[in-house]
């Protein structure tokens, strides 16, 4: 038998840190008020508390070891059993009310969880019974707080009646993490804690994690000793993870922190909103204050939904700012209707944009001049920003609260512009719509200074909480009002409103400015429609994979597979400028993206063929499919294996489509559907109208397929000699030392990256600008390059050339498939189409070498 005590090494130094590595999970040790048993496997005892021997009344040494049907009731193993049965996630918790553990004895109410291997049963005696319907109870809660415009302060005296503390708060988060009492109840005679701001360092970022995982903690008496727990020699090698328990021990600075305050009981109800703690309720009582674990749980349901409540009301505040930015919208539009769509009619409409966004003053960037408004920065202090703009917010928008602190000459005008808010107008021109906002020099009242102090104890330094709550207030300069989210949301919607404007106005001219708009707006409505389609389409490929696939490294596989597919697809159509596409291009392009040199293995023939956009993207996917189940079932898994590929027009103008193969293993009916037989046998009937039949032969697949006259057209549809132009095969990780990757978009700059270690890079130098770029290449040179030739308002054509000189292979990325004038010096360097996958880009490394 063993103390699993662990304490943490001590640290050389303390900082604010200290307490975020703390490991508070493994703490150890459980209150008294219940008692832990820990069982592996094979349902014996490995872990216990101390105290079990005054709950149960058996000494520790016959409980520790022992199986748990040879110390409780066989009733009460059942239950136990039936609640592991329906734990569905790792941080389940269930729960058994008065559970008899003794015959005879008295009833423990049960919370049951798993941990790593362990079976973790944590036991508390059953409290009085009460009338205590819990979905009843929360309902009539609910009742309540849905009626007040305010129902905050209504929440914290219901929870207050459900838990009988002294104190109930609800505070709220803020963007730097500290959190604001927003809504309080407590009795008579205690100092009220209403908006009180307590430091982001009070809850460190572990206990806050925790937080959202277990969102009930309890602390029953906070001067109690907790009760450590031992385990069975040779168990474990260290303490146990108690992040899911109920009656873990609280960390002893966070003892100390309530002592300071003179709590002697609290418990906590996490506020979660989309995953993240949005807030506490977090309760304080005077003395010793034990919640039954009914009432916990009835509480917990409360606090969840609550969190609803919050989330619903919170939403309901940013659509209504929603529908006045859409009528401001339909303002806008009309006036452009009105006085023409060109930059300086966004100049006059900037007013009524900053009616929707409030601000103290305004400038106005176009065609090189600044137009200000309002109270504002100079007009030289605002041409001094604009390379700032042009770095920050060039295609997006852009906001702080603070620009001192990321722009120090903003300091000597905070004055007038502490915060600003930027829309971009005009990428290529950058042209800019600034909003501004004065300082706010506010107080924030904390609850006691804000800084912890650091001490010297037996270990070492260590951090230790205040020992004062009295109100300490701070005054905070520098700072604007913070632009909130259904502003920032707003902002968004003009920017795209003021870039629709801008794209009408290109090339417009007097005689057809009218036309043009026309022209504009159908070209935006059609690609809008397009886009939708597009992003419909691979919405439900991510959903329907998710659930065929048995892990997450097969569906990364599967998914990008078939996003590839429809990406080669559609750069057939829009190499056409969307008109008609090649049958035979399709099956010789998918064929070599599959098989590489091995293409061969798939013959195929038929008239000169051409399939319209709407058929083409939905044929390439079933034919990605079966090469994708030939390759894994069928005839290609074999070395002998062959497909032939034949297709005939009848009569009437439809398109016949055979798939046979042949040589392979024997192949039978699936006994179950997945994605990517659904895709085979449902698309063409479903999406085109067609028909689809399968026949699983003995010598191998039979299929057949029809689709429409309506989506076919006869014309010259000569395949190329070359499936693709580079096959895509799997690469060698041949990269060594560094390589220089440049991406102007994260996302993008991201995966690339990750593919560029995957193929042997040390490390990647990524830049997402050609001086940025040049200046890396300055300090180091790399082994390999991959260049995104679009960088918004610039081309990354002075890099390749540095790259040449330095004899630094490289290959290009693209987005927009051929249509690009490459400069004379470049036209033989490989380019990668955009989405590319980790073969795609090796297949085109080993091209450049």
């Amino acid at each position: 038998m063993s103390n699993l005590d662990f304490a943490p090494p001590a640290a050389n130094a303390a900082d604010l840190t200290s307490c975020d590595r703390e490991q508070i999970q493994h703490i150890n040790s459980i209150q008294s008020f219940g008692f832990l048993l820990g069982i592996s496997g094979d349902w014996t005892i490995s872990h216990v508390s101390a105290n079990v021997d005054h709950f149960l009344g058996l000494p520790l040494n016959s409980v520790l070891g022992a199986r748990l049907q040879d110390v409780i009731r066989h009733e009460a193993v059942h239950a136990i059993r039936n609640r592991l049965s329906i734990l569905i996630s790792p941080d389940g918790v269930e729960r058994c009310f008065s559970v008899q553990l003794l015959d005879g004895g008295r009833c423990y109410d049960l919370a049951v969880h798993l941990s790593q291997d362990l079976i973790i049963v944590e036991a508390e005696p059953s409290a009085t019974p009460i009338d205590l319907n819990a979905g009843a109870m929360v309902r009539s809660m609910l009742a309540r707080i849905k009626a007040k415009a305010d129902f905050l302060p209504e929440a914290a005296r219901l929870m207050q009646a459900l838990t009988g503390f002294d104190r109930v708060m609800i505070y709220r988060f803020h963007p730097d993490g500290s959190g604001e009492v927003v809504a309080e109840r407590a009795r008579s005679g205690l100092e009220p804690f209403l908006g009180l701001r307590y430091p982001a360092s009070d809850i460190p970022k572990q206990a806050r994690a925790l937080l959202v995982r277990n969102p009930v903690r309890i602390l029953v008496e906070v001067d109690a000793e907790p009760s450590p727990i031992f385990a069975l020699d040779g168990a474990a090698t260290g303490p146990i993870d108690l992040s899911m328990s109920t009656l873990r021990t609280h960390s002893a600075m966070h003892v100390e922190f309530l002592q300071n305050m003179g709590v002697g009981a609290t418990m906590t109800v996490s506020l979660v909103r989309d995953g993240a703690l949005w807030g506490l309720i977090s309760c304080h009582h005077r003395g010793r204050r034990h919640v039954g674990f009914e009432q916990r749980t009835t509480a917990e349901l409360f606090g969840e939904v609550l969190s609803l409540l919050i989330e619903k009301r919170e939403r309901a505040e940013i659509e209504s700012y929603e529908v006045h930015t859409r009528d401001l919208r339909r303002q806008l539009i009309a006036a452009v209707v009105e006085r023409g769509a060109t930059k300086r009619t966004v100049a006059h409409l900037a007013a009524d944009v900053a009616n929707l966004i409030p601000c103290d003053g305004f400038a106005i960037y176009v065609d090189g001049v600044v137009t200000l408004k309002g109270d504002t920065p100079t007009v030289p202090e605002c041409e001094n920003l604009r390379p700032f703009l042009d770095e920050h917010a060039a295609d997006r928008i852009f906001a702080t609260a603070e620009l001192g602190r990321m722009y120090p000459p903003a300091r000597d005008f905070v004055d007038r512009g502490a915060g600003i808010l930027v829309l971009p107008i005009s990428r290529i021109t950058k042209d800019y719509l600034v909003f501004f906002r004065h300082e706010t020099a506010h107080a924030v009242t904390w609850a006691g200074r804000p800084d912890k102090l650091h001490e010297v104890g037996p270990d070492g330094p260590r951090i230790s909480p205040r020992k004062s709550f009295t109100a300490w207030r701070e005054i905070v300069r520098g700072k604007s009002m913070i632009w909130t989210t259904a502003e920032l949301a707003a902002a968004e919607m003009m920017r795209v409103t003021l870039l629709e404007i801008v794209l009408q106005n290109a090339g417009m001219s007097a005689t057809e400015g009218r036309a043009t708009t026309q022209k504009q707006e159908l070209l935006i409505a059609e690609l809008n429609h397009r886009v939708r389609n597009i992003l419909g389409l691979i919405r439900g490929l991510v959903a329907q994979s998710r659930l065929s696939a048995q892990d997450v490294d097969t569906f990364t596989s599967v998914l990008g597979d078939r996003i590839h597919a429809l990406a080669r697809a559609h750069d057939q159509i829009t190499a056409k400028n969307w008109g008609p596409g090649s049958l035979a291009a399709l099956i010789a392009t998918e064929a070599g993206a599959f098989l590489g040199d091995d293409a061969a293995r798939i013959s195929f023939d038929g008239p000169p063929t051409l399939l319209q956009p709407q058929a083409f993207s939905t044929v390439a996917l079933v034919i990605h499919e079966l090469m994708t189940n030939a390759a894994k079932h069928g005839a290609l898994a074999c070395a002998k294996g062959n497909v032939t590929i034949a297709w005939n027009l009848l009569p009437e103008g439809d398109l016949v489509l055979r798939w046979t193969e042949n040589g392979g293993n024997d192949v039978a009916a699936p006994t179950r559907r997945g994605f990517g037989s659904t895709i085979i046998e449902r698309s063409i009937p479903h999406e085109l109208g067609g028909e689809a039949s399968l026949d699983y032969a003995t010598p191998g697949l039979r299929a057949r397929f029809v689709v429409p006259a309506t989506l076919i057209r006869e014309g010259d549809d000569t395949p190329p000699t070359v499936p693709i132009s580079v096959r895509e095969k799997v690469a060698q990780s041949w990269i060594t030392g560094v390589a220089l990757l440049v991406e102007d978009n994260i996302i993008i700059a991201l995966e690339a990256e990750q593919l560029l270690i995957d193929l042997g890079a040390q490390s990647v130098l990524v830049a997402s600008t050609v001086e940025e770029a040049l200046r890396l290449l300055e300090s180091e040179t790399p082994g390999f390059a991959l260049l995104d030739i679009n960088l918004g308002t610039e081309t990354s054509w002075p890099i390749a050339e540095r790259l040449r000189q330095l004899d630094v292979p490289f290959i290009f990325a693209s987005g927009y498939g051929d249509a690009i004038d490459f400069p004379i010096e470049h036209r033989q360097v490989p380019v990668a189409t955009k989405p590319y996958s980790k073969t795609s880009i090796g297949a085109l490394m080993s091209a450049s070498d």
